[in-house]
Protein backbone atom coordinates (compact mmCIF):
# COMPACT_ATOMS: atom_id res chain seq x y z
CA UNK A 1 0.00 0.00 0.00
CA UNK A 2 1.58 3.37 -0.54
CA UNK A 3 2.05 5.97 1.39
CA UNK A 4 -0.62 7.97 -0.47
CA UNK A 5 -3.53 5.54 -0.23
CA UNK A 6 -2.89 5.10 3.71
CA UNK A 7 -3.03 8.90 4.06
CA UNK A 8 -6.07 8.99 1.75
CA UNK A 9 -7.92 5.81 3.77
CA UNK A 10 -6.74 7.59 7.65
CA UNK A 11 -8.72 10.57 6.67
CA UNK A 12 -11.53 8.83 5.29
CA UNK A 13 -11.77 6.87 8.52
CA UNK A 14 -11.64 10.05 10.71
CA UNK A 15 -14.03 11.74 8.70
CA UNK A 16 -16.35 9.29 9.15
CA UNK A 17 -15.42 9.22 12.80
CA UNK A 18 -16.28 12.87 13.22
CA UNK A 19 -19.45 12.28 10.89
CA UNK A 20 -20.53 9.81 13.89
CA UNK A 21 -20.18 11.91 16.60
CA UNK A 22 -21.70 14.54 15.40
CA UNK A 23 -24.75 12.97 14.54
CA UNK A 24 -24.85 11.40 18.04
CA UNK A 25 -24.22 14.74 19.59
CA UNK A 26 -27.19 16.31 17.51
CA UNK A 27 -29.32 13.25 17.75
CA UNK A 28 -29.61 12.76 13.46
CA UNK A 29 -29.10 8.59 13.56
CA UNK A 30 -28.69 9.50 9.39
CA UNK A 31 -25.24 11.36 9.57
CA UNK A 32 -24.34 8.87 12.35
CA UNK A 33 -24.80 6.29 9.66
CA UNK A 34 -23.13 7.50 7.17
CA UNK A 35 -20.27 8.29 9.41
CA UNK A 36 -19.91 4.43 10.40
CA UNK A 37 -20.80 3.62 6.83
CA UNK A 38 -17.75 5.87 5.87
CA UNK A 39 -15.86 4.23 8.44
CA UNK A 40 -16.49 0.64 7.35
CA UNK A 41 -15.71 1.88 3.55
CA UNK A 42 -12.18 2.85 4.77
CA UNK A 43 -11.68 -0.46 6.76
CA UNK A 44 -12.14 -2.60 3.46
CA UNK A 45 -10.22 -0.90 1.50
CA UNK A 46 -7.13 -0.85 4.79
CA UNK A 47 -7.34 -5.01 4.44
CA UNK A 48 -8.05 -4.59 0.42
CA UNK A 49 -4.80 -3.22 0.34
CA UNK A 50 -3.12 -4.90 3.38
CA UNK A 51 -4.17 -8.38 1.38
CA UNK A 52 -2.23 -7.26 -1.47
CA UNK A 53 1.11 -6.11 0.22
CA UNK A 54 1.00 -9.60 1.80
CA UNK A 55 1.38 -11.50 -2.00
CA UNK A 56 4.07 -9.11 -3.04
Amino acid sequence: MSAEDKIKNKAEEVLGKGKEATGEATDDESMAQEGRNEQSKSNLKQAGENVKDAFK
